[in-house]
């Protein structure tokens, strides 16, 4: 690792920075194409780095096309502020790679999409908040195990961005089992991905500080929990939107209000579903003062409804998703231990990539199991905090 310092002067609010930013002793605080709103948020990255670098190892032909662009610029007889509004902006477009040419920037989609919900602006929020949704839902439809395993994976293990990586696990969660189980048209299918996604604005920066707390919730703390739903329906109409089935999800995904899909008018269905994914991925994430459920746990919360009978869009979502996710780790009957990678022809019969042999040592390399076979069938969910291997999301989403 070799850390230059940045200059925080070439730094352009509102253009996404061309490489990741390093602080004090090379902690990672930004990845690539975050976008660095305003004054406050260069100082919360401050306050946490200390001072901001580059790692020239990691980042080098990039932040040599910045240079170069910053170069060109001062050479130029362009006036200061020119300068500055334009260098972010060029270097971020010379490196700029199309959506199609390689894997998701989950990283970066939770750090924007964290920006948005915390931070948003009337003045572009529509359009941002549209390139990320529409990013997030194209790579569903054509990976929803991807999509899943990702998710999953990444509300496990940590919980800084909670609000904005629990956001999309519901959304992604959502508009699967719209489209594959309850067979929606699209013309539904994205109001409700949409809403989903922007849920929990009125709350969004407190929800990362509950994930992170200890201590039970303060009186304040429960009031604005209490009227996050009604916050984030005017914050969004602040922003501009006017979607009716986009704001009545929004406004009514915490009511609790068990019956049949059919009984509920299209916004209400759409705030049951939401409601429904929104308990099972709260479950399986870790917190501050609790540990995560187990998946077949989470999953039984969100199959049964307030009077403890089957709940409709529950059970919707355990058929679409089936009992082990993409994303869970399991158990086989061979004693061996791997996350389950891809759904299968039957809600308990995934396939799984073991990461862990019979004797608990790491296999090195990912072994596909059909846990439709006897020998390899799944005996047990197992707590991802128990699991003592790691493989990087990238690898995960390979196989």
């Amino acid at each position: 690792m070799k850390l230059v310092e940045l200059n925080l002067s070439t730094i352009s609010f509102g253009q996404p920075i061309p490489f990741a930013l390093r602080g004090v002793g090379g902690s990672l605080l930004a990845n690539k194409g975050f976008v660095i709103r305003s004054a406050d948020d260069l100082r919360v990255l401050l306050a946490r780095g200390q001072t901001l670098y580059v790692d020239t190892d990691e980042s080098g032909e990039s932040y040599r096309a910045f240079l170069a662009q910053l170069q060109t610029l001062l050479l130029s007889d362009k006036p200061l502020n020119k300068i500055t509004s334009m260098t972010m902006q060029s270097a971020a477009t010379a490196v700029e790679v199309p959506q199609d040419m390689g894997p998701p920037a989950w990283r970066e989609w939770q750090l924007g999409l964290t920006q948005l919900l915390r931070n948003p602006d009337s003045s572009d929020f529509a359009p941002r908040f549209e390139d990320l949704f529409s990013a997030l839902n194209n790579y569903l439809t054509k990976n929803p195990d991807g999509a899943l395993l990702a998710l999953m994976q990444m509300s496990a293990e940590e919980t800084r961005y909670y609000s904005a990586t629990h956001a999309m696990l519901v959304s992604v969660i959502c508009m699967t089992v719209a489209r594959e189980t309850l067979r929606w048209p699209e013309n539904r299918i994205l109001p409700l991905g949409r809403a989903a996604l922007s849920m929990n604005m009125g709350m969004a920066r407190l929800q990362d500080d509950l994930a992170q707390q200890s201590t039970p919730l303060t009186p304040q703390q429960a009031q604005e929990v209490d009227q996050h739903s009604d916050a984030s329906v005017s914050i969004l109409r602040a922003m501009g939107i006017t979607d009716p089935l986009w704001l009545d999800a929004v406004k009514t995904h915490h009511h609790r209000a068990p019956g049949k899909l059919a009984e509920k008018t299209l916004g209400q269905q759409m705030a049951r579903l939401i409601q429904r994914a929104d308990i099972f991925g709260a479950r399986i994430a870790p917190r501050a003062n609790r540990e995560p459920m187990s998946v077949t746990s989470a999953m039984q919360a969100s199959y049964y409804d307030e009077t403890k009978s089957m709940d409709e869009a529950g059970a919707a979502l355990v058929k679409a998703l089936g009992i082990y996710p993409p994303g869970a780790w399991v158990k086989l009957a061979s004693e061996e231990v791997g996350v389950v990678i891809r759904r299968g022809a039957s809600a308990s019969a995934p396939r799984v990539a073991v990461l862990l042999n019979r004797s608990g040592m790491p296999t090195g390399e990912p072994i596909p199991r059909d846990t439709a076979q006897p020998a390899w069938k799944i005996v047990s969910p197992v707590a991802h905090k128990e699991v003592r291997v790691r493989l990087p999301l990238e690898k995960l989403l390979a196989l």
